[in-house]
């Protein structure tokens, strides 16, 4: 077991020292020493903290007593990783990874160890298209009659008032904001699906395994209906189809493929990536990536 000193990864520290949530500072002071005692606990080896990692949680490489290889995963605090190890129990490895354990008071989550360099961006972009939109419709599941998720109202009534108050830095993306916020305004209640959803599936989230070849990972969970996971698939790489000729064109092909693959509507597809597009765009416009914000707003329009 070991007991050199854990050092969170800068581009994890960055993402968080600008946050005036009290709660995150503290995590992030708080971290090594959590990761410490959860090595104890579990009776786990460090092998090494994966970097440069990500910006909402820390991985680290570990050996389970019997030598297994495992992930253990400690993310930040918060409502939208609170039910990620429900999730994963939900799923219990069927298109995701596979849930260990997990350890409620500290958030910290024993995954089984996937590829984390290889993930469905490495794949062509038709094949990798084909492949998420698989991995995604396995996890489309019932969420029980007591599940603790937030249900997809909810979450994008929360998401509108981020986006108005995003929008005032960007005041020539007002018509589509509108129009999203119009869209969110119906969306939610034009749907009687409810399934378990990943909440923030894109191919960089589905990651290579041994068990099965593709498992997604990070769940932002919420319950809903299918569009909406498949709105993020839409947007998925779309510098690479913004770069190409006809994109617009290219831009509404694979919203009707992926809606008629996995048999959901046209329409509430189209509307959902819509809706999807622009919050990112602004979101991106108005903390400081204007180019690619721009081009999200672009790609709203040609829908």
């Amino acid at each position: 077991m070991a007991t050199a000193p854990i050092e969170p990864p800068q581009r994890l520290v960055s993402s968080l020292s600008g946050e005036q949530d009290d709660v995150a500072r503290g995590w992030l002071a708080a971290l090594p020493t959590m990761v410490q005692e959860r090595l104890a606990a579990w009776e786990l080896t460090l092998e090494r903290v994966h970097a440069p990692g990500g910006r909402s949680s820390l991985l680290a490489l570990v050996r389970q007593q019997d030598g297994t290889p495992a992930a253990l995963k400690f993310p930040v605090p918060g409502r939208v990783s609170a039910h990620e190890a429900a999730a994963l129990t939900a799923w219990d490895g069927w298109g995701a990874v596979r849930l260990l354990r997990s350890d409620e008071e500290s958030g910290a989550l024993l995954l089984e160890r996937l590829q984390g360099s290889v993930s469905l961006r490495s794949l062509p972009e038709a094949k990798a298209l084909l492949e998420a939109a698989g991995t995604a419709q396995r996890l489309w599941v019932p969420p029980g009659e007591k599940h603790p998720f937030e249900t997809l109202a909810g979450r994008t009534e929360e998401a509108a008032e981020a986006l108005r108050a995003a929008a005032e830095a960007v005041p020539a993306a007002a018509p589509l904001v509108e129009e999203a916020l119009e869209l969110r305004r119906a969306l939610p209640a034009g749907s009687d699906e409810a399934y378990l959803l990943h909440g923030a599936f894109r191919q960089g989230k589905v990651l290579a395994g041994e068990r099965v070849p593709w498992l997604a990972v990070g769940p932002a969970p919420v319950v809903g209906e299918r569009a909406y996971d498949l709105a993020a698939l839409v947007l998925d790489r779309f510098e690479d189809l913004a770069a190409g000729s006809g994109a617009a064109a290219a831009a509404r092909r694979r919203v009707a493929k992926l809606a008629d693959s996995l048999e959901v509507e046209r329409d509430r597809l189209r509307d959902w990536t819509l809706y999807r597009a622009v919050g990112a765009g602004v979101r991106e416009s108005a903390s400081g990536d204007r180019q690619r914000g721009e081009l999200l707003l672009e790609f709203a329009a040609w829908l």
